[in-house]
């Protein structure tokens, strides 16, 4: 086994199941979520000689993870619109009729709340919320300042709480 085999494996073992769950959030589906994360591996691997380790790893995952999301829910986007269906309809359609969801209905509401944001929103939501990711990395993931991803996920912290109708947040950002 050479070292690209031997670092992608590393990154598979590492990073599959956070990587997984982080694109499961924006696509609200388990087969959507794992044909995506497939496909993300596969360009992880053939972008894997190109890494000059400028970016952390963890970085350079998450941001491969992120372009290949947004540019599916695109697509997607686009595929709703030719079907003349709301993206937003679909998705909470999605949420409720995904057998492996296994939240409550608290759970079902959040996930429908994040799925109405607008996009940076979501984004910035999903990696602060669920993944607990500090401003500075998801700068680096999202290349945005810092400050612009606080203001983002402040504005999409009152949307969600606004949505809900009660105060699931605790603690400041």
């Amino acid at each position: 086994m050479d070292n690209a085999e031997r670092l992608f494996n590393e990154i598979v073992k590492e990073y599959s199941e956070r990587v997984y769950w982080h694109v499961r959030r924006f696509v609200n589906s388990h087969e959507d979520a794992d044909d995506l994360v497939q496909e993300i591996f596969l360009k992880i691997w053939t972008a894997l000689p190109s890494f000059r380790g400028e970016a952390q790893l963890f970085t350079w995952v998450y941001r491969i993870a992120t372009n290949e999301t947004l540019n599916w829910l695109r697509r997607e986007k686009v595929r709703s619109a030719l079907r003349f269906t709301s993206i937003d309809a679909e998705m909470e359609r999605r949420i409720d009729s995904d057998p492996f969801f296994d939240g409550d209905a608290a759970d079902r509401a959040l996930s429908k709340a994040v799925a109405k944001l607008p996009e940076k929103q979501r984004q910035v939501f999903i990696l602060r919320y669920y993944d607990e990711m500090p401003y500075e990395q998801m700068s680096e993931v999202l290349d945005t300042s810092v400050g612009a991803l606080k203001a983002s996920y402040h504005i999409a912290q009152e949307k969600v709480r606004s949505a809900l109708g009660k105060d699931i947040f605790t603690g400041s950002d």
